[in-house]
């Protein structure tokens, strides 16, 4: 058995009741049985180290949280050791994605939590992380990326999404479906992304601001001023394949010329288009107008790309590299190309 280092971070998985009150990590694992080894755990299980790293809900973590863990994971792969990180579920899919572009590995990093409290029926924490262990100690899911288990099903950092809110079958991956699942406490691989997430290496500054505006019928772009002034990029969570209304284009337009401005698409699954409609406001029309695609990558992670971009010197003479961040988001649109 490959040893797996385990990092709690909170989250339903940990929860005391429905208040504040948090579990340790050693409380955690102890639901399964395991007993961790390390300083001060003698007896323990001697292929599971505990990180206790923090004991919050996943909404309150911070950049400052996930770029500390993130540089903790990195040493802890290094080292040969397979990773497992527990966490609330609300930002899940978000932390996953963060790991996969900040941590180069080829060991298996695995995100996982629970969506039922311990003291409720059917309580799924234990499960997952029984499942989230055996993938990290599986030589067969190296190379995979960061990934998301839970339900015992495996899927990729860049494609996991929460898509409910209470079922314990949350997690999905649109336009792309598990890479497989953990059957009697045995990873089943059947699938491998044909482009791995990894870039070069990437840091992340928590004090670069990327804004993520998610439109609606009738906005008239008050928020874009606001953007104008306090951040350097922004995310545009567009309708439907990349539109927005034509009162928008100039405004856009306009911001395209101090920062990095990324289209994606609200609709939660499926890429941004290029070509199919050409009117005001259409895809084409705003391409042209220097916006960058996201093509299928998720509103929320197309934010954490730009940050990551924009933090690692993607920023240039002019403001910022275009093509270099251009070129990030199409290595992640299926085509392999970067």
């Amino acid at each position: 058995m490959a040893r797996v280092t385990v990092f709690t971070l909170g989250g339903t998985i940990s929860a005391r009741g429905g208040d504040a009150a948090r579990m340790t990590g050693t409380e955690v694992l102890a639901g399964l049985g395991v007993v961790p080894a390390g300083p001060g755990a003698p007896g323990g299980t001697p292929d599971v180290e505990l990180r206790d790293f923090r004991r919050v809900p996943s909404s309150s973590l911070s950049f400052e949280d996930l770029k500390a863990l993130a540089g903790e994971v990195a040493a802890t792969v290094a080292a040969g050791s397979g990773v497992v990180v527990v966490q609330g579920t609300d930002t899940l899919e978000e932390t996953a994605f963060l790991l996969d572009l900040l941590c180069t590995t080829e060991e298996p990093v695995v995100v996982t939590g629970a969506m039922r409290r311990p003291d409720l029926p059917g309580a799924d924490g234990p499960a997952n992380l029984a499942a989230a262990l055996a993938v990290a100690a599986d030589p067969g899911c190296r190379g995979l990326g960061v990934l998301v288990v839970l339900a015992d099903e495996i899927h990729a950092a860049r494609f996991a999404h929460k898509a409910h809110t209470t079922s314990v079958a949350t997690f999905t991956s649109p336009g792309a479906g598990p890479l497989g699942a953990v059957v009697e406490g045995t990873p089943r691989v059947l699938l491998r992304p044909a482009v791995p997430t990894r870039l070069c290496p990437l840091d992340f500054d928590p004090a670069v601001r990327v804004a993520l505006l998610t439109l609606s019928l009738g906005d008239r772009g008050e928020l874009l001023e606001t953007v104008a002034e306090r951040y350097d990029g922004l995310v545009v969570a567009a309708f439907g394949a990349g539109h927005v209304p034509a009162w928008l284009v100039d405004p856009l337009a306009a911001l395209t010329a101090r920062m990095p401005v990324v289209l994606a698409s609200r609709t939660g699954a499926g890429a941004t288009l290029s070509h199919t409609y050409r009117g005001p406001g259409s895809e084409s029309d705003l391409l042209h107008r220097g916006l960058i695609p996201a093509g299928p990558l998720a509103p929320a992670k197309a934010r954490l790309l730009l940050h990551a971009l924009l933090s690692s010197g993607a920023k240039g003479p002019a403001g910022y590299d275009r093509p270099r961040i251009s070129a990030a988001f199409a290595h992640l649109d299926g085509t392999g190309l970067a």
